[in-house]
């Protein structure tokens, strides 16, 4: 999964170089503490997921709670994807 994070977040741009007229494609890796932070995320998500579903099905209840963790979750996964730059 942590590859899969890398490759999103990796900025690609194309520069020009300096001794050849084509261009070169320039990679940017993510910080490493950013990839981890978003796969913390994403595991926890899945997790607050597990315990919505284990609330429903056991006690037959809706948890208000865990679902706003997840949405809030969702979005700060969301904001880091589509945030950064390209």
């Amino acid at each position: 999964m942590r590859a899969w994070i890398r490759r999103a977040l990796t900025r690609a741009r194309w520069v020009q170089g300096p001794h050849v007229k084509k261009l070169v494609r320039l990679e940017e890796p993510p910080p490493e503490r950013l990839v981890l932070a978003v796969q913390f995320c994403v595991v926890a998500v899945a997790g607050l997921f597990a315990v919505q579903v284990a609330c429903i099905v056991f006690l037959k209840t809706w948890n208000g709670e865990v679902f706003a963790a997840i949405t809030g979750l969702v979005g700060v996964v969301t904001g880091v994807l589509l945030g950064r730059e390209p």
